[in-house]
C-alpha cells in the first residue's frame, strides 16, 4: 500500500493493519567486522532515539493536532514524554485496569470492529534526529520495537506507514524520506484501534510507544532474516546446523558466506561454507556429540554468519546464539532431549510498578534470577510477546518458554463467567484472519531463532474457531520442532486440533485426574493455576504430586509471576501500591491486577516458599541415620552441590556437617549421616535437616544457595516438665479475682468475663483482654469464594458474645478461673475458656468449643489479645521462616526465627489475614529490652498469628495506608485456622481437609509465661 494516503478509518478496520511496514524477521544483530561481533560491540550501525520526545496528548481524534507532522507546525511549546514509556504513567490520561470486560463497556455501546470516537486519547510525538555519520548516504530504517495499540508515522512532513500489534516491532524504510541535516520524526499514537478488540488482556489499558525506537542501517550485502535452526537426530549425538538467509536485494555474483561454530570456550568446533543465490542463501553445519541445551545445562554455541562481497571483503558478520536441542512428543509425552519434561512454570506479565509494561534489562535479569533460585524452569509469554532481550535471556541462564502470540478477546465470549460467543472475535471469521494471522507471523519471524522457546501459543481466551485452527496450522507448516498450545479448545473439542495438548486453567486436582485416567490422548498442562492472589498458594502440593502418578501430567504454569500493582501517592504525599479503581478508572476489576507470587515492587511473598519447595528438583527424606536423596533432574547429577545436614535440639543447632554426595539423574541414593556419639541422649525434640547448596557462585545465584530441603522431626523421651508448687495467694474482690506471686499479678474480671490484667515485675502486659476469635481477616479467595457471606456469623460471634459463668477452682499448685460463654449464632454453642495460674506466674490457657448442627463452616478457633506495642521483637520455635498455613507449609521448616511483629504484615494489596506460622512450639514476644511473654504449646504445637492489627482492622481496609496508626501487638493463638486455598480466587473452596466444621467438638491449650 505505498504512496497511501493515510486515513483514520484504518483504526476500525481489521483489513488494514500495516501500511509500508517491512516483513518480519529474526532478531538478530550485525556487526561489520568479527572483532566487534566476538566483543558483542555496541552496534555502530544503530542509533537510538530514545530518550525526550516532544509531545501533545489529545482525549480524541478530533481534538488532536491534525497538522503537527508538518515540518511548518512548531511543537516546541509541547511538553516533553519519555521514550519507551507509557503516556498514562507520564501525567498524560490515567491508567485503566480491566480484566475481562472491554474498557469501554457502560460508556459505548458498540460491537467489532467499532471503536469509541469520544474517548480515544491520541499521542503525538516528535523527535528531531541528524543522521550519525556511519549513516549518511545509506539504507536507513526506523525500528518500533513496541507501540501501543495503533500508530501512524511521518518523516519530514512525508507519510511513511502505519502499524497495529502492540507486541511485535514494526520496522520503516526511511531512506527516501531523509534530508540532509536535521529531520522531523512525527508519530501519532492511537489507544484504540481494532487491536484494541484483539488485546483485551487482564492487565492494566495503557498506551504509546513503550518498548525502544532505533533507526539502524545496514551493510551493502545485509542478512536481512535468518532462520537458524539446531537440530538433533533420534540419538541425540549428531547436530545439524541449518541456517537459511534472506538478503534485502540481490547478492553479487561471487559473494559467499562462511559459517563458524564457536563453542562456551571460544574455540572454533566446526565450519562451512553455504551457497548465496539472489536474495537467499543457505548454510549447513554438521557436529557431532554436541552439548546439548536444556533449562537444566543451558549450553549455548555461536555462530558467527560470515558475508563476503565480490572482492572477498567481509561486510557483514552476524554472531547468534546456538542450542542443540529436541522437543517432541513420545507415546503421547512431551519429551526434551529425550526425557520427560515437568513443567514447573510461572505466566508472566512485562510489569514495573513505576513503569508499567516498559521493562529493564535489569527487571528481567532479576526476574529470571528470581525464578531460577526458586526452582522455576519453564516460563509463559502471558498473553503477548515479550520484549526481545527476555527471550536471549532464557536462552542464556536456561527457562523454557511457551512463547505466546498477542491475542486475547475474553469481553468478546465471556461475560461475568457465562459463556455467551454471539459476537466472539476472531471465531471463524473470515474478516479478522488476516489481522489475527499477522500477529503470529511477526512472533514467530522474530523469535524463532531461540533455543529456550519449545512451544508457541496461539494467544489466550479468545475462545475457538477457524481463525485460531488457521494459526496452529500456519504454526506446524513453519515449524516442525516445536508443538503448539491453546486452552480454548477446552469450549468446543471439534477445534481440537488446534492444541498439541490438553490444556486447561484452574482445574481442580480431581478433574485432572479424570482427564488423565479416561485413555487420553493429549499430554496434560495447567497452562494456568494456583491463582495467587493476595494470600494464596494452598493446596499446591496437589497438583505437584500428580507428576509421579501420571506420566501424561507434564506441569503447570503458576498465575502469576508479579503483581500488576503502581506507585502512586495517597492525599498525604506517601507512595502504596495501587491497584485498579485507583485512578478513577471506570469501569475496573479492582485488585484483580494483584496476583503475583512477588509484590509490583519486586520484593518477594511468603508463597514463594511454598512454590521453591514443590518445584525442587531434588527431593531428600532424612531418617535418623541416613538420608535418601531423590535427583528428579533430567540431565545434571549433583556433584555441582553439596550436602549440608545439621542436628537441632529444642530449635537449637546441636551439630552440622557437610558431605560430597553424587547422585545420577533420574536416580535415587541412600546416604548415611555421620553424627557424634550421645548427640541425643537429652530429652526434647530434635530435628534433622538436610540440604543441598551450591559449591560455587553461577549465573543465576551465589555460592550457598540452597536448591532443595527436607527434614525429620523426633522427640527424645524424658522426664515430664514439673508443675510450679511456689506459694501465691488469691484475693477474691466484688468485680475482680487477683491472683499474686513472686513479682506477678494476675487479675480476673467477673464484669468483663476475662482475663483483664497480668503484671510481670510491675510490667502490665495486657492492653486489651483476651477473648475467643472466629473470624480471621478475609483473604481475596475468603471473599472469591463467598466466604464471608456464608461464614458471616461467625464475624459477629467474634465480637459480640456474652459470659454466662465464672467459676473458680482453687488447688495447692494452681488456681483455675474459668469463663463460659454463649453465642449468638445458636443457643446450642458453649465455649470455655479456663486459665490455670501458677506460683512462679505462669498461666495455663483451655479453650474449648461446643460444637453445634447446621453451622456455617469456621474460619478459625483462636483467642486473641492485645499487649502494648513496645513489646514488638519475636522469637519464634516453629514452622518458618516465612509465613505458613495448614494447607501451605510443605515449604516451611522447624526451627527457630526471628521478625518484628509488623513484618507479619504482609503487604498484599488489600490488607488480609497474614503473617500466621503452624507448628509453634513456642513464642517469645519482647520489648527492646528483652522483657516479655512467651506464648508455648501446652501438648500439641499451635498456630499464632501476631501483628499491629486486629482481625477487624484489617478487615475494614483496602489499602494499607487505611491502617491505623500502631498501638498495641495483637497476639492471636489458635488451635486451628482454615486454609488459604489457591485453585482459584473466584469460588474454588478451600480442600475439605483444611477446613474447620462447626459441628464438631474443638479444644486446645497453651502456656503464658514471662521472659
Amino acid at each position: 500500500m505505498t504512496n497511501t494516503q493515510p486515513s483514520l478509518n484504518w483504526l476500525a478496520d481489521p483489513a488494514v493493519f500495516a501500511v509500508n511496514r517491512l516483513p518480519a524477521h529474526s532478531d538478530h544483530v550485525y556487526y561489520e567486522t568479527m572483532e566487534e561481533a566476538k566483543r558483542r560491540s555496541p552496534m555502530k550501525l544503530r542509533h537510538s532515539l530514545n530518550g525526550d520526545w516532544k509531545f501533545n496528548y489529545s482525549i480524541n481524534p478530533s481534538s488532536r493536532p491534525e497538522d503537527f507532522y508538518k515540518l511548518s507546525f512548531d511543537s516546541n511549546s509541547w511538553g516533553d514524554i519519555t521514550v519507551p514509556g507509557h503516556m498514562q504513567l507520564q501525567g498524560y490520561g490515567n491508567p485503566h485496569y480491566v480484566n475481562t470486560m472491554y474498557p469501554w463497556d457502560g460508556h459505548n455501546d458498540i460491537r467489532p470492529p467499532e471503536i469509541p470516537t469520544d474517548f480515544n486519547p491520541v499521542g503525538s510525538y516528535v523527535k528531531t534526529f541528524t543522521l550519525p555519520s556511519q549513516m549518511v548516504s545509506k539504507r536507513v530504517c526506523i525500528s518500533f520495537q513496541g507501540v501501543e495499540t495503533a500508530f501512524f508515522v511521518w518523516l519530514n512532513g512525508e507519510f511513511v506507514g502505519y502499524s497495529e500489534d502492540s507486541f511485535t516491532p514494526a520496522d520503516f524504510d526511511l531512506t527516501s524520506y531523509l534530508l540532509d541535516g536535521e529531520n522531523k520524526l512525527a508519530v501519532e499514537v492511537y489507544q484504540r484501534s481494532t487491536g484494541s478488540w484483539l488485546e483485551d488482556q487482564d492487565f492494566w489499558r495503557f498506551s504509546g510507544i513503550f518498548r525502544d525506537v532505533y533507526l539502524y542501517t545496514v551493510p551493502d550485502i545485509h542478512v536481512f532474516d535468518a532462520d537458524i535452526r539446531a537440530e538433533l537426530d533420534a540419538t541425540f549425538t549428531k547436530g545439524t546446523l541449518n541456517a537459511d538467509m534472506t538478503f534485502l536485494k540481490g547478492v553479487p555474483e561471487k559473494a559467499k558466506v562462511v559459517g563458524e561454530l564457536y563453542d562456551r570456550a571460544g574455540q572454533l568446533v566446526a565450519s562451512s561454507n553455504g551457497e548465496l543465490k539472489n536474495k537467499s542463501g543457505q548454510l549447513l553445519i554438521h557436529i557431532d556429540n554436541p552439548e546439548l541445551w536444556s533449562a537444566e545445562q543451558p549450553y549455548l554455541y555461536t555462530l558467527y554468519l560470515q558475508i563476503f562481497n565480490e572482492s572477498g571483503d567481509l561486510v557483514e558478520v552476524v554472531p547468534h546464539r546456538i542450542g542443540f536441542r529436541r522437543f517432541e512428543l513420545i507415546n503421547k509425552v512431551m519429551h526434551i532431549n529425550g526425557k520427560r519434561i515437568i513443567f514447573k512454570g510461572v505466566n508472566r506479565h512485562e510489569f514495573n510498578c513505576y513503569h508499567g509494561r516498559t521493562v529493564s534489562k535489569e527487571d528481567m535479569i532479576w526476574d529470571i534470577k528470581t525464578m531460577k533460585q526458586h526452582n522455576m524452569n519453564a516460563v509463559r509469554t502471558s498473553h503477548y510477546p515479550n520484549h526481545s532481550l527476555w527471550y536471549e535471556l532464557c536462552d542464556e541462564y536456561g527457562l523454557y518458554v511457551i512463547d505466546e502470540m498477542n491475542l486475547e478477546t475474553h469481553g468478546s465470549w465471556q461475560k461475568m463467567g457465562v459463556v455467551e460467543p454471539s459476537w466472539n472475535i476472531p471465531g471463524s471469521n473470515s474478516e479478522w484472519e488476516d489481522i489475527v494471522m499477522d500477529r503470529a507471523i511477526s512472533m514467530y519471524e522474530r523469535d524463532k531463532n531461540h533455543p529456550s522457546i519449545i512451544i508457541w501459543s496461539v494467544g489466550n481466551e479468545s475462545y475457538v474457531g477457524d481463525v485460531l485452527l488457521h494459526v496452529a496450522r500456519y504454526f506446524r507448516q513453519v515449524d516442525s520442532g516445536r508443538l503448539v498450545h491453546y486452552e480454548g479448545v477446552f469450549y468446543d473439542r471439534a477445534y481440537s486440533e488446534t492444541s498439541d495438548m490438553e490444556s486447561r486453567m484452574y482445574a481442580k486436582p480431581a478433574d485432572i485426574e479424570a482427564y488423565l485416567n479416561d485413555n487420553p490422548d493429549k499430554p496434560y498442562i495447567s497452562c494456568e493455576y494456583m491463582h495467587a492472589m493476595g494470600n494464596s498458594v494452598g493446596g499446591m502440593y496437589k497438583y505437584t504430586d500428580l507428576e509421579k502418578k501420571y506420566p501424561m501430567y507434564q506441569g503447570g504454569f503458576i498465575w502469576d509471576y508479579i503483581d500488576q500493582s503502581l506507585i502512586k501517592k495517597d492525599r498525604y504525599g506517601k507512595e502504596f501500591l495501587a491497584y485498579g479503581g485507583d485512578y478513577g478508572d471506570r469501569p475496573t476489576d479492582y485488585n484483580f491486577c494483584v496476583n503475583g507470587l512477588i509484590l509490583g515492587n519486586r520484593k518477594l511473598t511468603p508463597k514463594m516458599q511454598e512454590v521453591k519447595f514443590l518445584y525442587q528438583n531434588i527431593k531428600l527424606n532424612p531418617d535418623e541415620a541416613s538420608v535418601a536423596i531423590t535427583n528428579d533432574n533430567l540431565f545434571i547429577d549433583t556433584s555441582d552441590y553439596y550436602l549440608e545436614y545439621t542436628m537441632l535440639h529444642e530449635g537449637e543447632e546441636i551439630y552440622r556437617g557437610k558431605l560430597d554426595v553424587v547422585v545420577e539423574p533420574l536416580t535415587t541414593k541412600q546416604v548415611e549421616l555421620t553424627w557424634p556419639d550421645g548427640l541425643t541422649v537429652q530429652p526434647g525434640e530434635y530435628c534433622i535437616h538436610t540440604s543441598f547448596k551450591l559449591k560455587e557462585a553461577t549465573l543465576w545465584a551465589d555460592a550457598g544457595h540452597e536448591v532443595a530441603f527436607g527434614q525429620l522431626i523426633f522427640k527424645v523421651a524424658g522426664a515430664d516438665v514439673q508443675v510450679s508448687n511456689k506459694p501465691f495467694r488469691v484475693v477474691h474482690g466484688d468485680i475482680n479475682l487477683g491472683v499474686h506471686g513472686d513479682d506477678f499479678t494476675v487479675m480476673f474480671s467477673k464484669q468483663m468475663g476475662s482475663l483483664v490484667s497480668i503484671k510481670y515485675a510491675g510490667r502490665e502486659m495486657i492492653s486489651f483482654p483476651p477473648a475467643p476469635l472466629f473470624w480471621r481477616a478475609t483473604t481475596d479467595n475468603d471473599r472469591g469464594n463467598g466466604q464471608p457471606f456464608r461464614s458471616n456469623m461467625w464475624f459477629a460471634a467474634s465480637f459480640a458474645r456474652h459470659c454466662v459463668g465464672f467459676d473458680v477452682q482453687e488447688g495447692e499448685t494452681s488456681v483455675d478461673v474459668t469463663f463460659t460463654y454463649k453465642l449468638a449464632v445458636s443457643a446450642e454453642v458453649e465455649v470455655r475458656i479456663t486459665y490455670s495460674v501458677y506460683g512462679d506466674g505462669s498461666i495455663g490457657v483451655n479453650a474449648e468449643y461446643e460444637g453445634a448442627e447446621n453451622l456455617p463452616q469456621m474460619p478459625t478457633f483462636a483467642v486473641s489479645f492485645k499487649v502494648p506495642a513496645d513489646y514488638d521483637t519475636l522469637e519464634w520455635y516453629a514452622m518458618g521462616p516465612e509465613e505458613n498455613y495448614i494447607d501451605r507449609c510443605s515449604g516451611a521448616r522447624l526451627g527457630i526465627f526471628k521478625n518484628k511483629v509488623v513484618d507479619n504484615v504482609t503487604p498484599y494489596s488489600i490488607p488480609q489475614e497474614s503473617g500466621n506460622r503452624t507448628g509453634v512450639r513456642r513464642v517469645n514476644v519482647t520489648n527492646e529490652k528483652g522483657h516479655g511473654l512467651q506464648i508455648a504449646a501446652a501438648h500439641e504445637p499451635l498456630e499464632c498469628t501476631i501483628t499491629p492489627y486486629t482481625a477487624l482492622e484489617l478487615e475494614n481496609a483496602y489499602h494499607h495506608y487505611e491502617l491505623p496508626n500502631v498501638h498495641h501487638t495483637v497476639i492471636t493463638v489458635a488451635g486451628r485456622q482454615m486454609g488459604v486455598g489457591g485453585d482459584d480466587s473466584w469460588g474454588a473452596p478451600v480442600h475439605d481437609e483444611y477446613l474447620i466444621q462447626a459441628n464438631q467438638k474443638l479444644a486446645f491449650s497453651f502456656v503464658i509465661r514471662r521472659v
